[in-house]
């Protein structure tokens, strides 16, 4: 069996595994004495093993064994749960985080299980290890012979194979083998308990077939007849190894009882002959007995998962066909506009209600909710709070909150720096909190919510703000502006300094991080996502952050606008609104041309100008203008004509010309056109 077919599905498995140990380790800390979430853990951690050795990874298996130990003398009363083994089981967490990384890229590991199986040992050694006790269930039970699939249909052959075994002094057994109902690669938990099986002894026969069980073709319990020189106990101990395994039920036979029972299953079908019509009276309680009798599967009614996992560059490759489909539509209503054909245009009006429909499924499927990534911040806060000898309280909410698999995978990276920046810089000690009269504590709030069609992430602390007149000592010291002109500076103008590249508040620049040492960082991610970072904060009550993500970056509502005889998109969600402004209200204040729109001064970008599209200059005595917002700044952009709203694929320029100023990417349009798609973050200054 080829084993490299189960590679995603184990590292998938085992990321879900280590993800549930960590929760639950999280947990752990708070109610050391809750022997319910151990048993969590050590069923991950019995999972992990047990996938780790049939894949063989080895060290991974070795590692999990270690970890396995310590839990069971935790569930078993042996040991108590303290602050320094909680450290050790995180940090045998991260090593195996790292290795499943390693495995995942297909490169070593720089990881050093040595050293955490030896801190995992001493925890052992120190907590007075014994021996583990058997608890195999000796218990006498009697051999299901009448509802056993498999020892009914022993045949001729069988039998004369099992009496020879029998006269070469091999035990037979009977083993019923009961997977976990949520166990989602049957065939290869079977082929594991086959492979282990066939180190020891011989199957004789399966049920169902091996073929069927290859083909998952089997609910999920299978039965083996068995021979081996094992006794019964450790080849029970043995099976139990195997992962996602929820009961393992051996019983020896003989060969007389199996012949007896054949001798009995004769006598009753002849009497079953002569009885006539009388059997169906005589075989209800029989039946009855029987759907007494443990789950073989067959008689186990299944409940069906009605969800599937689907490779999500299956997803992606849907999400270009579908994109090439809105080009498509996008032609076909200019060619009935044009061509003005009812039943064309009824047709095509159809075809779009279809497709939007088809869209948003599409989009929908897409759609993960952000409980993906902040499952790993819990830990990362507690090993941050440690280091810096701080007490963080973390509170998530809006976990089921749903964006798009591409601004997922793109999002990580810069709400961990706010957290860490929130914890180093925002959060005061304990020493300060306490003379402040705050409690030690300090809390974090990481927040999602939907509002329209954008996704906002809050991350917001109860810490000491943001001091105003710091920002702007250091902003004067950098030459960025003057103190006078500072003091004219709104404290949201303050704020949007902490984003200028290189600049930091901090009286030292530590590892963790520098209010102000990489928030550029975070700010330029966030908007080439599409979105935007705001911060409000108030000195001595804390600080917050607010991300505003869009819900898709793969397909956007877009208005074309002309600038001479080429064609522009500009996003919807970049947009306030349009207007027609005469030439006669535009000022220019120090060589910027600026219009008064609803009372506010705004600049105006000539894309004309910035653009350099060729062609001769017309003036007219009224200009289109197009509002658009970065944050709280706005700018006019200066158009030509305005086409209309549309739908239109996102394209990425590609790497050659991912710099282009002021172009977030290109779409394709409904003649054939490219059309490129204006960033106007970068146009607002």
């Amino acid at each position: 069996m080829d084993m490299n077919k189960y590679l995603d599905a184990f590292i998938d498995e085992a990321t879900q595994h280590l993800q549930a140990v960590n929760e639950n380790l999280l947990l752990l800390e708070k109610e050391p004495d809750n022997v319910a979430l151990v048993q969590e853990i050590f069923r991950s951690a019995h999972t992990l093993k047990g996938m780790a050795a049939t894949m063989g990874f080895e060290d991974v298996a070795d590692l999990t064994h270690h970890l396995e130990n310590v839990l069971d003398q935790v569930r078993n009363g042996q040991l108590q749960v303290n602050t320094p083994m909680l450290d050790t089981l995180f940090s045998a967490v991260d090593t195996l985080e790292q290795m499943i990384e390693a495995i995942m890229k297909q490169e070593e590991s720089g990881a050093n299980p040595g050293q955490i199986i030896s801190a995992l040992s001493r925890i052992l050694d120190r907590g007075g290890a014994k021996d583990d006790p058997e608890q195999l269930g000796n218990e006498e039970k009697s051999l299901p012979l009448e509802s056993s699939t498999i020892l009914q249909a022993v045949d001729e052959f069988v039998l004369t194979v099992l009496t020879q075994s029998e006269e070469a002094g091999f035990h037979i057994y009977y083993i019923q083998v009961i997977l976990d109902q949520g166990c989602l690669l049957k065939a290869a938990r079977a082929y594991m308990v086959f492979q282990l099986l066939e180190r020891e002894g011989e199957i004789i026969q399966s049920h169902p077939p091996v073929q069927e069980i290859e083909e998952e073709a089997f609910d999920f319990s299978f039965q083996l007849l068995y021979v081996t020189k094992q006794p019964m106990e450790y080849i029970q101990q043995i099976i139990l190894k195997v992962s996602e395994i929820e009961q393992v039920e051996i019983f020896p036979i003989s060969v007389d009882e199996l012949k007896h029972s054949q001798g009995q299953k004769k006598m009753s079908a002849t009497e079953e002959v002569a009885a006539g019509k009388e059997a169906p009276a005589s075989e209800a309680p029989r039946q009855s007995s029987r759907s007494n009798t443990p789950s073989t599967g067959a008689g186990t009614k299944r409940v069906l998962n009605k969800t599937i996992r689907v490779n999500i560059d299956r997803l992606d490759a849907l999400m270009n066909l579908f994109s090439e489909l809105v080009i498509d539509r996008g032609r076909l209503e200019k060619i009935s506009k044009e061509l003005q054909h009812q039943e064309l245009m009824d047709t095509v009006e159809h075809m779009s209600r279809m497709s939007s429909n088809l869209q948003d499924l599409i989009l929908n499927m897409r759609m993960v909710p952000v409980e993906q990534v902040f499952n790993r911040f819990p830990k990362m806060v507690r090993s941050l709070a440690r280091e810096l000898g701080k007490e963080v309280e973390l509170i998530m909410s809006g976990t089921e909150t749903e964006l798009d698999r591409t601004v997922i995978d793109e999002i990580g990276d810069p709400l961990v720096h706010l957290l860490r920046n929130a914890i180093d810089h925002g959060l005061e000690t304990k020493e300060e909190r306490r003379r402040l009269g705050k409690p030690e504590q300090g809390r974090i709030e990481l927040k999602a919510y939907h509002s329209g069609n954008h996704v906002f992430i809050e991350v917001k602390d109860d810490g000491r703000g943001i001091d105003r007149d710091k920002v702007l000592k250091k902003a004067v010291e950098r030459e960025i502006l003057t103190w006078e002109r500072g003091q004219e500076f709104t404290d949201q103008d303050v704020y949007q300094l902490l984003f200028a590249s290189g600049f930091s508040t901090a009286e030292t620049v530590s590892d963790i991080s520098g209010r102000g040492v990489g928030l550029d960082v975070v700010k330029n991610k966030i908007e080439s996502l599409g979105g935007s970072v705001s911060v409000q904060s108030e000195p001595g009550a804390g600080t917050t952050f607010t991300v505003q993500l869009p819900l898709t970056l793969s397909i956007i509502s877009a208005l074309l606008v002309k600038v001479k005889h080429e064609t522009y998109a500009i996003p919807l969600t970049s947009i306030i609104e349009v207007a027609a402004v005469k030439k006669g209200d535009v000022r220019t204040v120090q060589g910027q041309k600026v219009i008064n729109f609803r009372g506010k001064v705004v600049p105006l970008v000539s894309l004309e100008e910035v653009f350099e599209v060729p062609g001769e200059r017309v003036d007219e005595d009224v200009l289109s203008i197009v509002i658009v917002r970065k944050g709280e700044k706005l700018a006019g952009l200066v158009v030509d004509a305005l086409i209309g709203q549309q739908e239109v694929v996102l394209k990425s320029l590609g790497a050659y010309l991912n710099q282009v100023f002021a172009i977030s990417g290109a779409t394709i349009l409904g003649d054939g056109q490219v059309a490129l798609i204006i960033d106007c973050n970068a146009l607002i200054k």
